[in-house]
C-alpha cells in the first residue's frame, strides 16, 4: 500500500491519498493507452510525410530506377517493351521487378490498367487509405501520369514509412526519449532520403530493408533484437542488390563474435535463412528467364571481375570521402562528425560499418552517390546524438537543418532533371493518335523512361549503348550517334517512308542536326524545361520536333 501526498498551489500539505491495488493497474491501463496513441499518431504521421514526399519527387534521377525496375516489370507483365543488356546477359535477378509485375498483372486481369482510370481511381484510392487524398488529386488530376509512374512509388513510399515507423521506436529502445527524438527529427530532414527513397532503385529498397533489419540487429540495450527477422532482411536486401553484403559483411562477423552459442546461430539461422533465400531466388530466375542461372555470380563476374562497370565511369579513391559522402549527408556533416566524438563507444559497429563500407567502395573505380546511400541511417543515429546534446543551440541547429535541407529536398525533387518525366506525359497522349506515331529518342541512351511512362505499344526507338563483352556484331548506337549525328541519320533512314514522325533531342543536339530537320519538314512543337546543369550528353531544355508530311509523299512520291 502506497501514498501519494499532494500540495496545494501555495505549499501547504494536503491530506493523504491512498493508492489501493487497483491504482498500479489503472496507471498501466492510462500508459498502454499513450502509448498506443503514440504508435497510432506516429504511424498516421510517418505515411502520410512519405506519400507527401513521393509526390513531391517528380525528377529523374538515374536511368536504372526505370530500366532495373519498372520497365522489366511492364515488360513482364505486358510482353513488350525493352529489356538492356543488363538482362540479356543474365546478371540482374527478376525478384524486385516481380513485385511491381504482380501488381500490374492484377490490375489487367480485372481491366484496371487504362491510365487515365488508374490515375483517378488508384492515385485516390491509396491516398485516401493513407490521409493523403488532397494531395493525390491536386497532383494526379493536374498531371498525365501514369500507374507506372505513381503505383510503385506510392508502394516504395509506404515501405520507407513503416522502415520509419520502425526506426523510431527502435530508436526508444536504446536512448531516451529526447535523443530518439532528435535522431528522428535528422532523419526525416535528410534530403538525399526524401530525395531518394519513394524512387523504384534497387539502392532505395536496399536502404530501407537495411533500416528495418538495423531495428533487430541484437545492439547492445536492443529489446526488439531478433536473428530470424533481422537475417531474413539481409537475405532479401542480398537478392535484390547483392552489393547490400558489403554493409552488412561487419555487422554479422560482429554478430557471430558476440554471440554465445556460435554453432547455434550458424546452423539454426545462418545456413537456413541464406539457402532459403538463394533457393527461392534461383527459382524466380529459372522462372523467368527460362534455364538455370546464378545472376549474383554473373553479378560479380560482369561488374566487377570484368570491369564493365568501369566503362559507365571512373573516379579517384578519395571521391566518397571529398564528395561522394559529403553530399549525400549534407547539412548534416558536421553535426555527423560530433556525433562520433559524443557516441563512438556506444555505436562503435556502426561506425566501423560505416567506415567500412565507404573504404570497400572507394577501392572500385566506377563510383556513384547511391551505392553508400545504405549507410545513411546508421549516419542519422549519430547525428541526432549530436543535436540532443545541443542544449544552448538546439533550436537554431534544428532550424538549420530543416530549412537546408528542404531547401535542396525540393529544388532537386521538383525541378532538377523534370523534363524526363515530363516529356513522357507528351508522348503518352500520342498514343490517342489516329495515326501511328513512330518516335526516335535522339539523346544519349536511356536518357528517359521507356513503355512503363506511355503504356501503349507506340512504335519507339532510342540509341542501345550496351558494353563490349566480345560479341562480333557489336555496336554501340549512342557512340555512333554523338559523333556524327546527321551521318548516322542519314544511313539509318535512307528513304522518307522510314523518317520517324517525331524526334526527341535535347537542346545541345538541336544545331547540330537542323540541316536533317530542316530538310524533312520537322517543326519544333513542344519545349519542356529539364535542368539549370547539364552535363555530358544532356541539356537544359528537351524538344519535341513532329514531321509534317508533303503532299508528294502522301500519294506515293519520295524526295
Amino acid at each position: 500500500m502506497g501514498t501519494l501526498r499532494q500540495r496545494s498551489s501555495f505549499g501547504r500539505k494536503k491530506e493523504d491519498v491512498k493508492l489501493g491495488k487497483s491504482e498500479p493497474l489503472l496507471f498501466k491501463k492510462e500508459d498502454h493507452a499513450s502509448l498506443r496513441t503514440e504508435v497510432l499518431r506516429l504511424a498516421v504521421f510517418s505515411v502520410i510525410f512519405r506519400v507527401i514526399n513521393c509526390f513531391l519527387v517528380q525528377s529523374s534521377f538515374i536511368p536504372d530506377e526505370y530500366w532495373q525496375s519498372v520497365e522489366v516489370a511492364h515488360h513482364m507483365a505486358f510482353n513488350y517493351g525493352h529489356l538492356t543488356w543488363e538482362w540479356k546477359e543474365g546478371i540482374r535477378g527478376f525478384t524486385y521487378p516481380l513485385f511491381f509485375a504482380a501488381i500490374y498483372k492484377i490490375l489487367h486481369w480485372i481491366h484496371c490498367d487504362s491510365v487515365y482510370l488508374l490515375e483517378s481511381v488508384f492515385g485516390v484510392f491509396f491516398s485516401s487509405l493513407l490521409s493523403a487524398i488532397f494531395w493525390s488529386a491536386v497532383i494526379c488530376y493536374s498531371n498525365e501520369f501514369s500507374l507506372q509512374i505513381w503505383l510503385p512509388r506510392q508502394l516504395q513510399a509506404l515501405i520507407t514509412a513503416f522502415a520509419d515507423f520502425k526506426f523510431f521506436f527502435f530508436l526508444r529502445e536504446l536512448e531516451d526519449r529526447d535523443v530518439a527524438k532528435w535522431t528522428f527529427f535528422c532523419h526525416l530532414c535528410s534530403w538525399y532520403t526524401w530525395y531518394s527513397c519513394s524512387r523504384t532503385l534497387t539502392n532505395s529498397v536496399e536502404t530501407t530493408i537495411t533500416s528495418l533489419a538495423l531495428c533487430y540487429f541484437p545492439l547492445p540495450a536492443s529489446k526488439t533484437h531478433s536473428s530470424k527477422k533481422y537475417l531474413s532482411l539481409v537475405a532479401f536486401a542480398i537478392i535484390v542488390r547483392p552489393t547490400a553484403l558489403i554493409v552488412w559483411l561487419p555487422l554479422l562477423i560482429h554478430h557471430f563474435w558476440q554471440d554465445e552459442n556460435k554453432l547455434r546461430l550458424v546452423v539454426h539461422d545462418y545456413i537456413p535463412i541464406g539457402a532459403s533465400a538463394v533457393v527461392i531466388s534461383t527459382l524466380i530466375d529459372r522462372i523467368f528467364y527460362e534455364k538455370w542461372i546464378f545472376v549474383h555470380f554473373n553479378f560479380l563476374n560482369v561488374n566487377v571481375l570484368d570491369g564493365v562497370a568501369n566503362l559507365y565511369g571512373t573516379h579517384p579513391w578519395h571521391w566518397y570521402l571529398t564528395q561522394g559522402f559529403p553530399v549525400i549527408i549534407g547539412p548534416h556533416l558536421l553535426f555527423f562528425f560530433y556525433g562520433c566524438f559524443l557516441a563512438y563507444k556506444r555505436y562503435r559497429i556502426l561506425l566501423v560499418t560505416i567506415a567500412w563500407t565507404i573504404g570497400v567502395y572507394s577501392l572500385l573505380p566506377h563510383k556513384e552517390f547511391r551505392f553508400i546511400y545504405p549507410v545513411l541511417p546508421f549516419c542519422m543515429i549519430f547525428c541526432g546524438a549530436s543535436v540532443a546534446r545541443m542544449r544552448t543551440w538546439r533550436r537554431a541547429a534544428a532550424s538549420f537543418l530543416l530549412a537546408s535541407n528542404l531547401l535542396i529536398a525540393l529544388y532537386t525533387g521538383l525541378i532538377h532533371q523534370r523534363g524526363a518525366l515530363d516529356i513522357m506525359s507528351h508522348i503518352h497522349a500520342l498514343c490517342r493518335n489516329a495515326s501511328e506515331p513512330d518516335i526516335l529518342f535522339a539523346m544519349s541512351c536511356h536518357s528517359t523512361p521507356y513503355y512503363s511512362h506511355v503504356h501503349c505499344p507506340l512504335k519507339m526507338r532510342f540509341l542501345e549503348c550496351p558494353p563490349d563483352l566480345g560479341q562480333a556484331d557489336y555496336v554501340n548506337e549512342s557512340d555512333r550517334f554523338n559523333e556524327d549525328p546527321l551521318f548516322w541519320l542519314q544511313t539509318s533512314y535512307p528513304h522518307a517512308r522510314s523518317l520517324p514522325t517525331h524526334v526527341i533531342l535535347f537542346d545541345v543536339m538541336e544545331k547540330k542536326i537542323s540541316a536533317f530537320l530542316g530538310e524533312n519538314n520537322y517543326t519544333k512543337t513542344t519545349d519542356i524545361f529539364h535542368t539549370h546543369f547539364p552535363e555530358g550528353g544532356l541539356g537544359r531544355r528537351i524538344f519535341i520536333y513532329e514531321r509534317r508530311r508533303p503532299p508528294l509523299e502522301h500519294v506515293g512520291g519520295h524526295f
